[in-house]
């Protein structure tokens, strides 16, 4: 038993077994943000053996209230390359890639094609109905999160492959979204750190293949009251 990974391995939903189901897959999480913060560092905190991180963003000072893979130190730098170096700080064992870049039309598909999974942690509709449709062409699993002010939501989409809800499903018209105000700025820093740990938990489960899956389903929650729901979709 490997003692980096000792506690989860006593674990029967995941043993020796799912860590090296661990350390075979691949994750690529879209945007280093907030959400993407905790995602990342608790997939490579857990062994996941290849992580992709796209983000064509640079650290701002106004980002450290939420996003912790930064420091003030790194203010004005790369996000997917400073990432990148925090990760492989936590644990080196596993492989980082880094893709300071935005992911569009042109890349996506290339992009998504790498890896085993896609994981959300992007803040604008255009970048979701695009991950989401290359997924699905692709026969990827998409991990979804989003957050506004002190809420937040969580669902796996496209699993299984071909037959399982898409982003679509949850929000049909592409253009009724993007027609939409921009969304509050305002967030309190624990609403993507709690949101994006649901996420890592649901790519652990889709790896590990243990538990129930947001499949089809979509769990919201209010940090004002810690109401929480699961919706069926589809």
């Amino acid at each position: 038993m490997n003692g980096r990974y000792q506690r989860q391995q006593l674990l029967p939903e995941i043993g020796e077994a799912g860590q090296q189901k661990l350390r075979e897959a691949s994750v690529l999480i879209v945007g280093a943000g907030g959400l993407g913060s905790p995602l990342a560092l608790y997939l490579a905190g857990a062994g996941v053996g290849r992580i992709g991180i796209v983000d064509d963003d640079t650290v701002s000072v106004t980002n450290l209230q939420r996003q912790v893979l930064y420091t003030e130190s790194q203010v004005g730098g790369s996000k997917a390359l400073h990432a990148r170096e925090r990760l492989l700080g936590l644990n080196s064992d596993i492989c980082v890639e880094a893709y300071p870049l935005r992911l569009t039309e042109t890349n996506a598909a290339e992009l998504i094609a790498r890896y085993d999974i896609v994981a959300d942690g992007c803040d604008n509709f255009a970048t979701r109905y695009l991950v989401n449709d290359v997924c699905m062409q692709l026969g990827k699993p998409y991990v979804y999160g989003a957050i506004t002010e002190l809420d937040g939501q969580v669902s796996v989409f496209n699993y299984p492959p071909g037959a399982g809800a898409t982003y679509r499903d949850l929000y049909p018209s592409e253009e009724a979204m993007r027609q939409l105000p921009p969304p509050p700025k305002g967030v309190v820093g624990v609403t993507p750190g709690i949101v994006g740990c649901v996420e890592a938990n649901e790519v652990l489960k889709l790896i590990c293949g243990y538990g129930e899956l947001l499949a089809r389903r979509l769990w919201t929650i209010d940090l004002r009251t810690l109401e929480s729901h699961i919706f069926s979709i589809g």
